[in-house]
């Protein structure tokens, strides 16, 4: 039952053709499996699971009506609160800040019937890397390749999905940190609009954090199916008064008039890409034109320079002023990929980060009329295919080659823009994938070309980890 998309398992387990607690203990046989060889699971939810999908299965007995998600296993990153467990962020300091409360994304996933499965690893405090090396649990592998990177930061999540440890995971994403890890792993990922889901801020006190967490970063989930994303896009969405960012807005908009115009950039920047990646966009622009998408090459993504400099410098002057503080909680040599990024970054006075707030709105609406334009953008995910495990940390040149090669990840966020991830197959036995960027509050754009996407080129995983 490992095997089956969440959608199948949701089915099967209305239908009582199967009960929540056979799927559940399938997957923790997996896990038991899979996990000790991949390290993607640090916490593991099994009695309190176990007890879940018991409930799951007595009110089916009852006849009670069953989410559209009833009894799927589901990973929650170490950062996304699950009542009862702590939420380390990997570190050892936070070891046993024990949660109140689930996740506002949590809760909501468990409404639809889901059952979270475990937590998932992740670097030290996010911070540490795009790798994922956690001070508290280690790294965790490709099971494509140990030699490489599962990405980061949500790489438990895309490695314990592509293993089939769980149907559905549940990351965070400011930068690529959920399609970084998909692609690299083989599954599919949503990065929604800033403000789609309504989520629980990142806060280790009392005050919120600043504008670059609170806009920047989202919850999304990473499945092995783009159908899976969708069920997971519609138990997620929507507004809650713990969350004023969240806005009403329709799941599904109206009809594109003629064929949906995709705009293609496969080398964004003009920086370099490598062949492998290209022949991955170039593929999934292919199998889009025969799908019937009107696709067009276009020379680059709206003000690239200005606005990749912006992303650097917002989240640098957000982590300025307490970074004496959180570096120290990293552990050693996990504050080498935020001391490099801060050593290329200017330090910004108060009068410059004014400036950069209007920076940002203008290169938004560039992007608005660009995507008003196209409403589709089609690019790689990161530039190069998956990189050795910490090789952002190793000295200051690494570090940019990472940062560059994330830059479509880095850039979407920025402007706010939804985007999924989904697999284009393999090159030199690791995955290739791209993602497709839509108009804010158009995921059901993105999500509609993803599948096309996979309805020619296939899905990749379930794998057995290849150590």
């Amino acid at each position: 039952m490992w095997k089956l998309s969440a959608g199948a398992l949701a089915a099967a387990v209305r239908a009582g053709e199967v009960s929540a607690l056979d799927v559940l203990d399938a997957h923790l046989d997996r896990i038991a499996a899979v996990n000790p060889r991949i390290n993607a699971v640090t916490q593991l939810f099994g009695d309190r699971a176990r007890a879940e999908a018991r409930r799951i299965d007595r009110r089916r007995a009852a006849g009670e009506e069953l989410g559209p998600l009833a009894g799927v296993p589901f990973t929650v990153k170490e950062c996304i609160r699950v009542e009862g467990y702590p939420t380390t962020f990997g570190i050892r300091r936070f070891a046993d800040l024990t949660a109140r409360a689930d996740a506002i994304p949590v809760a909501r996933l468990r409404a639809a019937g889901a059952v979270p499965i475990g937590h998932s690893n992740m670097p030290s405090l996010i911070l540490s890397g795009m790798h994922t090396r956690s001070e508290l649990y280690g790294d965790t592998l490709n099971p494509w390749d140990a030699g490489r990177t599962p990405g980061g930061t949500s790489g438990g999540d895309g490695a314990a999905v592509a293993t089939g440890m769980a149907a559905l995971g549940l990351g965070d994403d400011s930068g690529g940190s959920i399609r970084i890890p998909a692609s690299f792993c083989g599954v599919a990922a949503l990065n929604p609009t800033a403000g789609r889901f309504a989520a629980d801020q990142r806060m280790l006190g009392p005050d919120d954090p600043g504008p670059a967490s609170q806009i920047l970063v989202t919850d999304g989930p990473l499945a092995r199916t783009v159908a899976d994303l969708r069920l997971a896009f519609e138990c997620l969405a929507g507004p809650d008064p713990r969350d004023p960012r969240a806005v009403p807005a329709p799941l599904y908009g109206r009809p594109v008039d003629g064929p949906v115009k995709v705009a293609v950039v496969a080398d964004p920047g003009g920086r370099g890409v490598h062949p492998t990646v290209r022949r991955a966009v170039e593929r999934a622009a292919g199998a889009l034109a025969e799908a019937g998408y009107d696709v067009r090459e276009v020379p680059d993504v709206p003000r690239f320079d200005e606005a990749y400099d912006a992303f650097h410098q917002l989240t640098v002057a957000e982590f300025t002023p307490s970074w004496p503080v959180v570096r120290q909680l990293l552990g050693e040599g996990g504050d080498r990929f935020i001391d490099f990024a801060m050593r290329r970054t200017p330090q910004l006075d108060a009068a410059g980060l004014i400036a950069l707030m209007g920076t940002w709105m203008n290169i938004r609406r560039s992007w608005a009329e660009f995507l008003a334009e196209y409403p589709l953008l089609l690019g790689p995910v990161f530039t190069e295919p998956p990189v050795e495990p910490g090789l952002e940390s190793r000295d200051q040149e690494s570090r940019d080659r990472v940062a560059s090669a994330m830059r479509l990840c880095s850039l979407t966020s920025f402007v706010g823009a939804p985007a999924v991830a989904v697999p284009t197959g393999l090159a030199d036995g690791l995955p290739t994938g791209v993602q497709l960027v839509g108009r804010p509050f158009r995921e059901d754009l993105c999500l509609a070309a993803a599948q096309q996407l996979e309805d020619r080129l296939g899905v990749l995983s379930p794998v057995d980890p290849l150590l």
